[in-house]
């Protein structure tokens, strides 16, 4: 299982906007091959800032076939004009401890 973390920073005002595109965004990576689960987390601290976590089962199941799919070009036209600056997405692989 991969795990995508996204540090998102949502323009100033644009927050019950953002949140609700996401909600419609949401249904564009529900149907992928791959996906798991995800997760929005707005912070507490700092107004605008929110963390998405995205569970893959692959990280090819993200980085080719999500982001080269018809619904990956209809979630950036939801989202990707809500954030400033554009953010960088991460993968991470859980260890064993």
């Amino acid at each position: 299982m991969i795990l995508e973390a996204v540090m998102l920073l949502v323009k100033p005002g644009l927050e019950s906007d953002f949140e609700a595109a996401f909600k419609k965004a949401s249904n564009f990576i529900y149907s992928m091959d791959g996906y798991l689960s995800h997760e929005l987390h707005k912070c507490i601290e700092v107004q605008g800032k929110y963390l998405l976590l995205v569970r893959w089962k692959t990280l090819e199941s993200h980085t080719v076939g999500f982001r080269s799919s018809a619904e990956y070009q209809e979630w950036k036209k939801l989202l990707h004009h809500f954030y400033e600056p554009f953010p960088t997405v991460e993968h991470f692989e859980e260890i064993e401890i």
